[in-house]
């Protein structure tokens, strides 16, 4: 088991350093330092002094990969793909194209992040889980043909729509909770209480169903005849065989996403005013803000990996043959 978890991290080496490359080209060779001085100065007749001067306080200045006027290693080491992408693989962000402490920013942001996904994810979970249980329960009746419809119609609603009905029908109408903002603390709830909801909601139509397919699918295996035909009770048959043999793609679609969750929502946290990972990357597009732009991509590529990673160890707890390999 220890050399199968040492072989996947081994394998998501080389695809981070892939993400890294392929971030530094977009950012420094197809958008050019030159380029994001004239997006961020956001003047038509930019003066080739004033770029120089945007660029030289950023570090942007310095050669791409190659300093040929320094000595020693600094010909590598005093360039912008060190500086700006290299440093990131120990997590040292640097500044903003603003002067903010990025690390500061993102330690800071990341708990009204958590403070929302979390709940959403567990509960989520929990509530999609039950419900398609629930289906696969009452398969081929009224109640699980009135699931399904249900699920597709909750599936074909945008998001916004979710977001902008429940703000204007909790917040608008009955006063319930505030439409946007965040406080410190307990006072916090009253504000996360509704973006929770909504994504708990939001989530049930897609959840459910993939879920009801996953137990459809393991209920009609063999072994599941063979548990019928020795008399068990079809619900003990849901959850001592059915429940726990899908765990693996229940566990391909959740685990994965735990370490997703400290970068928040990007459209939830906007609405609703929410000082999370998600709107600080709205804020630095909107801003122009490329230097935060690359710490977020980078940093959400790092957390997939781990995720894919937490995905493979979480394999090995369930199904055995994968600890006889």
């Amino acid at each position: 088991m220890i050399s199968y978890i040492i072989r996947r991290i081994l394998y998501a080496i080389p695809i981070l350093i892939g993400v890294n490359l392929l971030t530094f080209a977009l950012f420094f060779v197809v958008n050019t330092p030159d380029n994001m001085a004239r997006i961020h100065l956001g003047v038509k007749h930019v003066t080739p002094e004033a770029i120089a001067k945007w660029k030289h306080e950023r570090g942007y200045d310095k050669p791409l990969l190659w300093n040929g006027a320094a000595e020693g290693v600094n010909k590598l080491g005093d360039t912008i793909f060190v500086e700006k992408s290299v440093r990131m693989f120990v997590f040292d962000f640097d500044r903003s194209d603003e002067g903010r402490n990025i690390a500061q920013d993102i330690k800071k942001r990341m708990w009204p992040s958590l403070a929302i996904a979390l709940p959403v994810f567990v509960i989520g979970l929990a509530v999609n889980i039950t419900f398609a249980m629930l289906m696969a329960f009452f398969r081929a009746t009224y109640i699980d043909v009135a699931g399904v419809v249900l699920c597709v119609a909750m599936m074909s609603i945008s998001g916004l729509f979710y977001i902008i009905g429940g703000q204007y029908l909790v917040s608008k109408l009955l006063h319930l909770t505030p439409i946007s903002g965040f406080d410190s603390g307990f006072n916090s709830l009253k504000f996360i209480i509704l973006p929770m909801v909504i994504g708990v909601v939001g989530g049930i139509g897609s959840g459910a169903r993939w879920y009801r397919t996953i137990f459809l699918e393991e209920a009609a295996r063999d072994y599941v005849r063979t548990a019928r035909a020795k008399g068990l009770s079809e619900l003990r048959v849901l959850f001592s065989h059915v429940l726990k043999n899908a765990m693996i793609p229940i566990l391909t679609g959740a685990v994965v996403v735990i370490p997703l969750l400290f970068m928040g929502s990007l459209i939830t946290e906007s609405f609703f005013g929410i000082p999370g990972l998600g709107s600080y990357t709205i804020d630095a597009i909107n801003s122009q803000d490329f230097a935060i732009v690359r710490a977020m991509v980078f940093l959400g590529s790092v957390l997939y990996i781990i995720g894919l990673i937490l995905t493979d160890i979480s394999y090995t707890l369930v199904d055995p043959r994968i600890r006889l390999e």
